[in-house]
């Protein structure tokens, strides 16, 4: 595979326990100390919209982060980092599933 530039890390995060809001608010801050690893360009974190129901749209994720890299190689190293390793060490007994879609440019 190419090193091609730009890559998207978008991350689907379902609760064990999703009528917590304390569990929540612990994902989210998690969430927030991925920003200080430097390879990420650009860390977005939300909750789903209160859009309009629709048969395309999947709002049954409790949080989701979204994070721009410059390329694969910082989206590597993102995973390598102490940062995220702890953040997962800290925060993964708080999810029940999580998806991860990675998108490069074309």
């Amino acid at each position: 595979m190419t090193d091609m530039k730009g890559i998207i890390h978008h991350v689907f995060f379902w609760l064990k326990n999703p009528s917590s809001k304390e569990d929540l608010v612990q994902l989210a801050a998690g969430l927030k100390t991925l920003e200080k690893i430097k390879t990420v360009r650009k860390l977005y974190i939300g909750v789903p919209a209160l859009t309009e129901k629709r048969d395309v749209i999947d709002s049954s994720f409790h949080a989701s982060e979204l994070m721009f890299f410059d390329n694969i190689k910082d989206q590597e190293a993102y995973q390598e980092d102490p940062i995220h390793k702890k953040f997962i060490e800290e925060c993964s007994q708080l999810w029940a599933k999580v998806i991860v879609y990675d998108v490069q440019n074309i």
